[in-house]
């Protein structure tokens, strides 16, 4: 039973930060260590915030965790001090709880019934919670591997090492079928290893999940990629059935700016995946802020991984461009109701640390310097327009005045247009959607027998609960394909929409 007047005794907390000097000076995750026991003390607090709503709207898929965390069980049972049993229905749920700990944007909070009323205090930190459960659990030596004491004799690939892959790779492991998982970057983790930077999830966290997948029984190849180092025909033959989970990495360039074309003009994953390998030990990115006036356009996470990084490699200037009006601070009920995602302004740390944000603007031209190389931006502020029959977006200026700020490095974090095309599609006689994404049947099957996805390469770009969801959805299908019927947990379907993150 939760403690109802728990929201009356204690208010949200949010989880200290080292101080900005210390956190620009190393790649380090940006939140301070504490003592555990003063740590686990305080979550305690935390948890019983948490009271009896009768609906708890924080783990229905529609409007909270697609998951289906139980949240309120593990919140009481954190609120008792029982870690042993809260991690036991954590991961009943969640793969890899860390990860989404660090890393999710919380539409369980969004949905947390103390959110409806400021006066509450704020929805219960169950983002926090939930990281502090799966710290406790690796601690406690909790988390061991799980051995299936039975093998079907089936094989599955899967490819592709994000969230999703190693999610049902997981649960497909620990269902006893031999599972591989095939990876083209020279390390495992796709986006989780070189998208995400490491001040946001240290890659001990991966790569101490990784080893727990390993020992269950999970093989991994890396620097494959399924198409061209191993040929479609080999991989229908080996395997009884193939999991695509290839993310949606085709990033959305800008064409129609005048002088794209110049030096020094960047997507932002340019930017990111080299300064995350010089982190790895790789030697110096390529893509590098150090003494450059950076500018970001876009204003998502992408945009604010790239902001984080900027300064840290240490840029003159870094400035973030988003073309729609600075948001609320506060809930609009009229635009988002509760318990939908709420349209607000979202402050990352990266942006405590430095730099500046400018809304309502756009870029007219990227300027050269002479010799091929970006040297500034035009910069005028514009309103975005929406057709109310076709939906397609126009972005107007609202003043001839136009800006001009200096620029040596531009980056464009302006969204996914969907899974890159590559060989192994071509293999499997798979083409896109009008959203560059695979489509699937109700069991997760694509058009090739025995060729399912999951993920981004499913739903487009999305959040990193949503790919572990997902995947562990697939690892139902797959092995009910193969066996003709699975206990596995399939948490979200394939037509599953979010309706708290829009």
């Amino acid at each position: 039973m939760a403690d109802p007047r728990g929201f009356l005794k204690f208010g949200r907390e949010e989880p200290p930060k080292r101080s900005k000097e210390d956190r620009l000076g190393d790649w380090r995750e940006v939140y301070a260590e504490v003592d555990p026991a003063e740590r686990n003390e305080e979550v305690r607090e935390q948890a019983s915030r948490c009271m009896d709503c009768g609906i708890p709207f924080c783990h229905s898929g529609g409007a909270g965790c697609p998951l289906g965390n139980l949240i309120p069980e593990w919140n009481d049972l954190v609120r008792r001090g029982d870690w042993e049993a809260a991690s036991d229905r954590l991961h009943a749920t969640n793969n890899f709880p860390e990860f989404t700990g660090k890393l999710c944007p919380a539409p369980c909070e969004a949905g947390c019934v103390l959110s409806i009323s400021p006066l509450s205090g704020g929805p219960v930190a169950i983002k926090r919670v939930e990281q502090t459960i799966a710290d406790q659990s690796w601690e406690r030596g909790i988390v061991t591997p799980q051995v299936s004491a039975v093998s079907s004799g089936q094989r599955v690939a899967v490819v592709g090492s994000g969230p999703a892959g190693l999610a049902a790779a997981q649960q497909l492991t620990r269902a006893g079928h031999e599972v591989t998982v095939f990876e083209r970057d020279d390390r495992l983790g796709g986006l989780l290893r070189y998208g995400i930077p490491e001040f946001k999830m240290e890659k001990k966290a991966l790569d101490r999940r990784l080893a727990q997948l390993g020992k269950e029984g999970t093989r991994f190849v890396t620097g494959c990629e399924v198409g061209v180092d191993l040929s479609v025909e080999q991989l229908r033959e080996d395997y009884d059935a193939v999991v695509l989970a290839v993310g949606a990495l085709r990033g959305r360039d800008d064409t129609t700016t005048p002088g794209r074309d110049l030096g020094g003009v960047h997507l932002a994953m340019e930017h990111l995946v080299p300064a995350n390998r010089f982190v790895e030990g790789d030697g110096p990115p390529e893509v590098d802020a150090a003494g450059k006036h950076v500018v970001i356009i876009g204003g998502g996470d992408t945009g604010a991984d790239s902001y984080g990084t900027a300064t840290r490699q240490g840029a003159l200037s870094v400035t973030q461009l988003d073309q729609y009006p600075e948001p609320p601070s506060t809930r609009d009920d009229d635009r988002s109701p509760w318990p939908t995602w709420p349209y607000l302004l979202r402050t990352y740390p990266a942006h405590e640390e430095a730099g500046e944000r400018r809304f309502a603007v756009a870029v007219k031209r990227f300027v050269g310097d002479g010799a091929g190389r970006v040297r500034a931006i035009e910069l005028q502020r514009v309103r975005v327009t929406k057709d109310p029959e076709t939906g397609r977006r126009e972005v107007v200026p609202t003043s001839e005045e136009v800006e001009e700020l200096p620029a040596d490095l531009v980056l464009l974090a302006i969204g996914f247009e969907g899974v890159e095309h590559m060989p192994l599609l071509d293999g499997l006689e798979l083409s896109l959607t009008r959203r560059g994404t695979l489509s699937c049947g109700v069991d997760w099957q694509t058009s090739a027998p025995g060729v399912f996805v999951c993920g981004d390469a499913h739903r487009g770009a999305s959040l990193v609960v949503w790919a572990i969801a997902e995947g562990r959805s697939v690892a139902n299908a797959v092995d009910a394909y193969l066996t003709g019927g699975s206990d596995l947990p399939a948490p979200v379907h394939p037509t599953a929409l979010p309706l708290a993150v829009v």
